[in-house]
């Protein structure tokens, strides 16, 4: 696929999220995303069959990871710009795709959100270990951090969509992981 097939997709996906998140997973139509993204039936079924398949790719989108860990990049610089991603989703509540999750699994794919959750946990330990292993980190858990991390966030998000939350909440989620982590909460930016 060439660069403006890369975009429209992209282009898809970023509208098709905001749609979700407005309007859950089970209302929101093919034709919904064609008016939202400005494209033709055929312009839109060129790059996707249904909605569960944009919801699906939006929720499997990875963070770049892997790439800066490769490029070695410090684990704390990583960490931070990760939980700094975590504070602005908990707090964007129009954003929260959180109805739309539970819709879409309860549509029978249990499975699919295992191996998301279990990607995401991976992804996390990787943070964790490649931490560990710089020095930058002391040793921890990375298997129980790493499932702290996912569900208190996931929680955060869910109940976002239903309860107002105040800056410092967020703020809170992030020091918590950073003095788990780290065991002061301080900034570790080495």
């Amino acid at each position: 696929m060439g660069k403006k097939g890369t975009k429209t997709k992209e282009t898809i996906r970023r509208q098709a999220y905001r749609l979700f998140a407005e309007k859950g997973f089970q209302s929101v139509t093919m034709t919904d995303i064609c008016e939202k993204t400005g494209l033709s039936r055929g312009g839109l079924y060129r790059y996707y069959s249904n909605t569960g398949e944009i919801f699906a790719e939006i929720l499997s989108e990875e963070y770049a990871l892997a790439d800066r860990i490769e490029r070695k990049e410090k684990a704390g610089v990583i960490l931070e710009d990760m939980l700094e991603t975590i504070r602005e989703e908990i707090m964007e509540r129009e954003l929260s795709l959180s109805l739309a999750v539970y819709e879409y699994a309860n549509l029978g794919n249990e499975d699919f959100f295992t191996r998301i959750h279990e990607n995401a946990k991976k992804r996390w330990m990787h943070l964790l270990e490649y931490g560990i292993e710089t020095g930058e980190f002391p040793a921890v858990d990375t298997d129980r951090i790493s499932d702290l991390i996912l569900y208190y966030y996931q929680g955060l998000r869910m109940w976002s969509r239903v309860i107002s939350f105040e800056e410092r909440t967020a703020e809170y989620y992030v020091e918590t992981i950073k003095q788990i982590i780290f065991g002061d909460g301080k900034d570790q930016n080495r």
